[in-house]
């Protein structure tokens, strides 16, 4: 029965603990998809924006109102309550998101949203509440920015269906520009399927006309979610769960004549087909789907190609190449074969990923470079281990050794530099690593790990 007094949790689909409030939201939304929330916002309490305020990063970059997370948290539970006392009467209002760039794999840029720092936290509250009702609506073929789940969950799931399914042919799709291309208006009309209370749907509406601010020029928003927001994220999942996973899902039944399968982390995706008319059929029907949303196919990113068990023998028996490759969560995909000749699918680190990391390193090495070995040893060994606890997946040894390898080198390169007679030795190096090793990467066991 519990202790006397305790506070009652439970979990969602993906395993993530509730406060007791949010488990009754949660479990009303699993009683039946037709059910609309008509009272939510009094859940965004003092209490929700001080779990939201909690998670935030402490060194996360200011918005445009200049105000840092330690700061605001020396008088935390008076600014929380003006901050909850203005939300609930209604003068609360978002400020303009500040934009930045971040490189791209591809050589571009990513437009970056930085928000002011009570955006986030209101953000964060609001999606913890949004997410109790949707955790219990998205599909199981969703994986990006959900709690409990992983791009290491669907790099498995397309492992095992490629594996084990009948899958010939893989549909490597990329909308263009996702996050800027959202329309507001179908995203709204979709919250109100599950969304009936006013108020919840007034500040997602204000946030998403909140505006950017650009060295100085404001300009208004249109259309898109910004990256870096707090709700952008879950805003982006529900609206591809009404334009693309259940329309993955109605196709399959209406139309295929042989297996579909969906796999998707946000905005990237991929479809495998067992028969390659229906992969032709529903690209065509893909192009027209997402287009009735705004959205578009990027031609050169998305493509068919013939992959699986059976593609290479049917290749060799058109006289055609080996099967091409896919990247897809920074991994490049590939067909092997084992030591006793049986298909095997491989996953590697995506080689653009790979130059650009090292390519971020030596700069950052550079920057370092008269700092202590011991400080030196230790940023380095963090960012390995971050590397590692990523692309450290089975069959991926060889190049999480190239990459050790790689650092290795730059490393000796940046202590050599900071003499004005570069005289270090392999040997003397070596003795440096003795003192200040390099970590190892090493896979993980997928054997255990739930889907």
């Amino acid at each position: 029965m519990g202790n006397p007094g305790e506070q009652a949790r439970d979990r969602t689909q993906s395993r993530i603990i509730l406060s007791a409030n949010l488990t009754r939201v949660n479990e009303a939304a699993k009683r039946s998809r037709q059910t609309r929330f008509t009272a939510l916002l009094h859940h965004v309490d003092v209490a929700a924006l001080e779990r939201a305020y909690r998670r935030l990063r402490r060194q996360a970059a200011p918005g445009v109102d200049g105000v840092t997370v330690d700061s605001y948290g020396q008088d935390l539970e008076g600014n929380l309550r003006d901050l909850a006392d203005r939300v609930h009467n209604g003068r609360y209002r978002p400020l303009p998101v500040r934009r930045t760039y971040i490189p791209k794999a591809d050589g571009g840029q990513r437009p970056l949203g930085i928000l002011a720092l009570e955006d986030k936290i209101v953000q964060g509250a609001v999606a913890e509440v949004l997410s109790a009702i949707y955790e219990a609506d998205f599909l199981d073929c969703s994986f990006g920015f959900r709690p409990g789940r992983s791009a290491h969950q669907a790099l498995r799931v397309v492992r095992e269906a490629i594996t084990t399914e009948p899958v010939n042919w893989v549909l490597d799709a990329d909308i263009r520009r996702y996050f800027d291309s959202v329309d507001h208006d179908w995203l709204l009309r979709m919250l109100a399927h599950r969304i009936a209370d006013p108020r919840v749907l007034r500040l997602i509406g204000q946030w998403l006309r909140a505006g950017i601010l650009e060295s100085g020029v404001y300009a208004d928003t249109v259309e898109g979610t910004p990256q870096g927001a707090g709700i952008s994220p879950l805003l982006a999942n529900i609206f591809l769960h009404y334009v693309l996973d259940l329309w993955v899902e109605q196709w399959k039944r209406r139309h295929a004549t042989g297996q579909v399968r969906l796999v998707r982390y946000a905005d990237d995706y991929l479809l495998l087909f067992q028969r390659r008319q229906d992969a032709e059929t529903m690209t065509a029907a893909l192009a027209e789907r997402l287009a009735k949303f705004g959205l578009h196919l990027h031609e050169d990113k998305t493509r068919l190609i013939e992959f699986g068990r059976f593609a290479e023998e049917n290749r060799r028996r058109k006289g055609r190449a080996r099967p091409e490759v896919f990247d897809f969560l920074g991994f490049t995909h590939y067909c092997g074969k084992t030591r006793d000749g049986r298909f095997l699918h491989c996953q590697k680190t995506q080689r653009k990923r790979m130059i650009r990391k090292l390519k971020e390193l030596r700069q950052e090495m550079r920057r370092r470079m008269h700092q202590r070995l011991r400080d030196q040893h230790r940023w380095l060994a963090a960012v390995l281990r971050g590397h590692y606890a990523y692309f450290g997946i089975p069959g991926n040894s060889t190049c999480l050794g190239r990459f050790r390898l790689q650092v290795m080198k730059a490393w000796r390169r940046v202590l050599l530099r900071r003499s004005q007679r570069p005289k270090l030795s392999w040997e003397r190096f070596n003795a440096i690593l003795k003192v200040f090793p390099i970590p190892i990467g090493h896979v993980h066991d997928w054997r255990h790990q739930m889907v």
